[in-house]
């Protein structure tokens, strides 16, 4: 099957790079998405039990789909996505991918994803980072479509969250209610968001009967270079300190 995204305009690439967050409808045609569809429904169907962590009970995923599917790696690894994200990152020659989701939030079983940054967690030693967020199915706004405080990624690193209860970005900084949130945004299967890796985000519950399904990419400035900060995926790849990320799980796309 030929993948075949869309280019961000001029005017969502300025939108991103204002607000930390910007809205592309239909990044993908609905013949596509339908395809992606069945097969996210499969590879979600096999996946482990959920866990019991704060983001567990948020939302059940399926992580580096794109390393084990090769539709959604044909999309992740897509030179109009590294293209996408090139031109939204300011100042960024080329990209490598950090990780790929799939993402099912579940009427009744998942509640709302408290408000975080992303990056807090990052061994990288810059935050040029954003992650497209891909909806699967029609993602109206009370099925928990992601939401956004405008104008947060300007305001630096705040910390990590879902460590402890409590400790979402609203309750360690009550000032971001004071930045403009987001309004509630009614998606159409194939549309998709892309938020900065600082921006601050999260998600209602899902107050439909049917599951939230979407497919997520993150990018990273290829330039940046490894800190050595404890991390998961990274711990046990053998990466120099302050060197790139050269590894086979961090592929790199030119545009």
């Amino acid at each position: 099957m030929d993948i075949r995204p869309r280019h961000a305009t001029e005017d969502e690439v300025a939108a991103f790079q204002e607000k930390g967050w910007v809205r592309l409808a239909r990044l993908i045609d609905p013949e596509t998405v339908a395809h992606l569809r069945e097969r996210a429904l499969a590879s979600l169907r096999a996946r482990p039990g959920a866990g019991r962590s704060a983001v567990d009970r948020a939302f059940g995923q399926s992580r580096d789909i794109a390393r084990r599917d090769h539709l959604f790696g044909a999309l992740a690894g897509n030179p109009a996505m590294a293209a996408n994200a090139v031109r939204l990152l300011r100042g960024v020659a080329e990209v490598r991918i950090q990780v790929t989701n799939l993402l099912v939030k579940e009427p009744g079983e998942h509640g709302a994803t408290e408000f975080h940054q992303d990056f807090p967690w990052m061994p990288m030693d810059r935050s040029a980072m954003l992650t497209v967020w891909l909806a699967l199915v029609d993602v109206p706004a009370d099925m928990g479509a992601l939401r956004f405080y405008t104008g947060s990624h300007r305001h630096g690193l705040l910390g990590r969250s879902f460590l402890r209860e409590g400790d979402d970005q609203l309750t360690q900084h009550p000032w971001l209610t004071e930045l403009d949130l987001s309004p509630p945004l009614d998606l159409k299967a194939g549309d998709a968001t892309v938020h900065h890796a600082l921006t601050v985000h999260g998600a209602p519950a899902n107050r439909r009967d049917s599951a939230r399904l979407s497919f997520t990419a993150t990018y990273f400035d290829a330039a940046a270079l490894y800190t050595g900060a404890p991390y998961g995926q990274t711990d046990d790849l053998g990466l120099s300190v302050n060197a790139p990320f050269d590894h086979p799980r961090f592929p790199c796309l030119r545009p």
